[in-house]
Formats: structure tokens, C-alpha cells, sequence
């Protein structure tokens, strides 16, 4: 199964969500779960709004994902 990468980054005030895939669909929110429920329901919009305009939709190329831990800053 494949599809649309998604990376969330915490900010001082919250946390922010995009796919490098789909330029310009991003979110912002105040928790992990908000911006995973909010970035799902963007990509659902984007990719409708592109097809309702005859527009190419990107395949998707994320085959699975991995988090590589880094020493404490």
C-alpha cells in the first residue's frame, strides 16, 4: 500500500503538518491527533479539487515511513 507522505513538526506553539507531495497542503494545530485529522481531511479536499478541474493528481510514492532518533539536544 502506498501513499501521500505526511511529516509533523511541533513548533513552540503547536504542531504543523505537509506533504511534500501535494505543494501548499499543510495545517497547523495544537495537538498531534488534530493535525493528523486535519492533514487527512486536506488531502481528501485537494486531491477532489483537482480532479473537479481536470487537473493531474501526483501519484503517490510513500511506501512506509521511519523515524531515525537523533541525540538530545
Amino acid at each position: 500500500m502506498s501513499g501521500y507522505a505526511v511529516i509533523i513538526e511541533r513548533s513552540s506553539t503547536g504542531y504543523g503538518a505537509y506533504t511534500p507531495e501535494l505543494p501548499g497542503v499543510g495545517v497547523v494545530g495544537d495537538s498531534i491527533e488534530e493535525v493528523e485529522r486535519l492533514i487527512r481531511e486536506a488531502v481528501t479536499l485537494h486531491l477532489e479539487s483537482l480532479r473537479e478541474h481536470g487537473e493531474p493528481i501526483p501519484p503517490p510514492s510513500a511506501i512506509a515511513t521511519t523515524l531515525v532518533e537523533g541525540p538530545a539536544a
